[in-house]
């Protein structure tokens, strides 16, 4: 059997890996660290949960013995999709450079920039980024790249999904030629692979497991419910309570941020111990939510696909997906949050009958049929959601009731005000002092309101004492001193008008 002996690491990174409990490799770590100590360009395709982390963090420590770096001139560079796995990066070098002296530079958003900054005019030997914080960085005139010597790529699936692919091309072309390249992935999509052969020189290929496959330790299972959210809520909190015995801490992924938070308020409600994790969150939150979870402080851990790729939480017992994943790859990461290192894990899966197209796709991928949990979609009661649940809008709970048009009635129930009678009062003092003749006397027709007819009458004698005013001209047509408007040029015709043409 292999040992990390056997693979060619210098003394102090064995100590290091001994130290921390680990003897045997795993298969990609036994397949991978031999080449990479080669400096050779490895491509190492292997499913989530199976140490692809420390298959170029122990041969990178044995490579960095000698040598040292400068201010602003990193000598290798980690290319991470999201804050938490490059945080998660850092960590691993801490733990297994503990005999080294090494500076390690982490480049991430929700940082300071000065911070980062100081670190790299100390001379980073490992920089640690995200592409968009690293170019920010390099615009900035704060960082050089031609010193890079050892390039790694790492969840480079999760990079084409987040849209790195245009930045991590731009990092590649600035970087040196000669440079070694680390690439892994959990799947190779035809992008993922025709990057590999843009950028690998000759690359040793590792792959210990087919593409997009799950672990065998984690027990999956399909759960129906209703499509409406609160019966999902619903039959979520009866699986946690199902599993209590056996449910020693969870996470449970939802498609969007805004489901992330409605999920944690109503597991809150419920008096469940919950937590939330999802991009909008600044990076301090998200560092102490997650930092929570791993210390067993909390029990549960909404999330979004934020924490489904690489987070090394080694014993999560449970996942639920509250959402089957619109993309099926993103559903091997997600239960590859339980089931690591050889332990056993459960992952649960609630599925509407909305979600079939969805569910279909991922059983294609990985390539078999998953159980149902306690039936199929089939046999789904129907809803029973309550007839009195409130509706939007106006109207709520009478739908057979007929509304009375606006103003009906609102005239008869108006109360006749103080200025209402003032004004009365005026128009019939104004109406003596100047009489009409009968003939001009407006006829007040019965079926006309008294106040209608009131105000009518007073309008028409307004109109017979004020003269009428001359109608307005159209200046379009008419102007006051020039008389009416010329067709055409008038009699301006211009000379060039007057010229014969030939025919």
């Amino acid at each position: 059997m292999t040992t990390f002996a056997d693979l060619g690491l210098s003394t102090k990174v064995l100590n290091a890996v001994e130290a921390a409990g680990y003897t045997i490799p795993t298969p990609i770590q036994a397949g991978a660290i031999p080449h990479a100590l080669q400096r050779k360009d490895v491509l190492g395709i292997a499913q989530t949960g199976t140490g692809k982390t420390a298959s170029f963090v122990l041969p990178m420590l044995t490579l960095l013995e000698q040598g040292r770096a400068r201010a602003r001139m990193p000598r290798t560079l980690i290319l991470e999709p999201t804050r938490e796995l490059a945080a998660q990066v850092e960590e691993n070098f801490v733990k297994y450079g503990k005999n080294h002296r090494l500076n390690v530079a982490l480049l991430i958003g929700g940082v300071s920039f000065e911070d980062q900054l100081r670190k790299l005019e100390r001379g980073a030997d490992v920089l640690i980024a995200t592409p968009g914080r690293l170019l920010d960085h390099f615009e900035r005139g704060k960082l050089l790249l031609s010193a890079v010597d050892i390039l790694v790529i790492d969840e480079a699936d999760r990079m084409l999904d987040m849209g790195f692919i245009p930045d991590i091309e731009r990092i590649c072309k600035l970087i040196p030629f000669t440079r070694q390249t680390l690439f892994f992935s959990a799947t190779m999509p035809p992008e993922i692979t025709k990057l590999t052969e843009q950028f690998l020189h000759s690359p040793v290929r590792i792959e210990v497991a087919k593409a997009a496959t799950t672990a065998k330790t984690v027990e999956q299972k399909l759960v129906k419910s209703g499509k409406k959210d609160w019966e999902k809520r619903a039959v979520l909190r009866d699986l946690i309570r199902a599993e209590d015995e056996g449910l020693k801490n969870a996470i449970i992924f939802c498609n969007r941020k805004k489901d992330v938070s409605e999920l944690f308020r109503s597991l809150v409600k419920h008096e469940f111990d919950a937590g939330a994790l999802h991009g909008d969150m600044d990076q301090r939150a998200r560092t102490t939510m997650l930092a929570n979870f791993k210390d067993g402080k909390l029990k549960l851990l909404v999330a979004s696909d934020v924490a489904a790729r690489g987070l090394d939480i080694p014993d999560v017992s449970h996942v639920f997906n509250f959402d089957v994943p619109i993309h099926s790859e993103d559903y091997v990461h997600r239960i590859g949050r339980t089931g690591r290192a050889g332990r056993s894990g459960k992952a649960f899966t609630l599925v509407t009958p909305a979600d079939t197209k969805h569910l279909s796709a991922i059983e294609k991928l990985i390539g078999e049929d998953i159980i149902w949990h306690d039936g199929d979609l089939s046999t789904l009661p129907p809803s029973t959601e309550p007839d009195e649940a409130p509706r939007r809008g106006r109207g709520r709970g009478k739908p057979e009731a007929k509304r009375k048009p606006r103003n009906e009635g609102r005239e008869r129930e108006r109360p006749q005000s103080e200025i209402d009678i003032i004004a009365a009062a005026e128009r019939a003092k104004e109406a003596e002092a100047h009489p009409q003749p009968a003939e001009e006397q407006p006829v007040v027709r019965t079926a006309e309101k008294p106040q209608k007819a009131a105000i009518k009458a007073e309008n028409e004698q307004r109109r017979a004492r004020v003269p009428h005013a001359e109608p307005r001209r159209d200046h379009r047509r008419e102007r006051d001193d020039m008389g009416s408007a010329p067709v055409g040029f008038g009699d301006e015709i211009p000379a060039f008008m007057l010229i014969d043409t030939k025919i």
